[in-house]
């Protein structure tokens, strides 16, 4: 999801699409607080928009996988990611205890990081069995519920959880891991595919993404609260 700043020699395409993703997410973010906080008819939980946000989510998904065949330290930076969640999780607990972030999409990033490493140097064919196996196992849990409220990271949902932000690590891992399939195949010599010059304003956002991640929706709530302001 976000750019590893070990990485010396950037690929400038990778930057635009997870731009891209992060333009789609402010996107969702925005439907969601006028929707939320100041009832438009607007409708997140399915449809165009539901599907939007969930294409911004696959694509940061789909990148970090990419990008962790890139990185000469993923652990590193996969550690980092998951303080950001933690501290996420703390401050949405705190503002409410009941309805909060207890697995998002920073939590995932994190802890798919750190199996980064190990999972990218198996052979090809192993990873789409891990791929189709993940899909297979998200399915299953999706239709499941547990009496333990430990298993949620997992997919495994107790029959009253909740969760601001959730992105479980089945079926979620597979995406990831087909990025790291497409860094394999693909990115294996270091060398961009797009020759052509990308806006400079797009591959900013992408380069950083997790700054922008974790700011967009105070600067957000700021301007609505402004407009709405009477």
């Amino acid at each position: 999801m976000f750019p590893d700043p070990i990485i010396k020699s950037r690929l400038e395409e990778l930057d635009f699409a997870r731009g891209l993703a992060i333009l789609l997410m402010i996107l969702f973010h925005l439907i969601v607080d006028l929707k939320d906080l100041y009832a438009y008819n607007l409708d997140y939980l399915g449809g165009f928009w539901y599907w939007e946000g969930k294409l911004s989510a696959i694509l940061f998904i789909f990148l970090c996988g990419l990008s962790s065949t890139l990185s000469r330290n993923s652990m590193r930076h996969g550690i980092n990611i998951f303080i950001w969640a933690i501290l996420l999780t703390s401050i949405t607990y705190f503002y409410n205890p009941d309805f909060y972030i207890r697995f998002g999409i920073l939590h995932f990033l994190g802890i798919s990081l750190l199996s980064s490493h190990l999972i990218g140097s198996l052979q090809i064919r192993w990873l789409l069995l891990l791929t189709i196996a993940s899909f297979i196992i998200g399915l299953v849990v999706a239709a499941s519920f547990t009496a333990s409220p430990y298993l949620f990271p997992l997919g495994l949902q107790t029959r009253t959880f909740t969760s601001l932000d959730y992105y479980p690590v089945f079926p979620w891992y597979g995406i990831f891991v087909i990025g790291i399939l497409i860094g394999k195949l693909f990115y294996r010599s270091r060398q961009p595919y797009v020759s052509i010059p990308l806006p400079k304003v797009i591959t900013w956002l992408g380069r950083h993404s997790l700054a922008v991640y974790l700011i967009h929706q105070p600067i957000l709530l700021a301007i609505l609260y402004l407009l709405h302001k009477k």
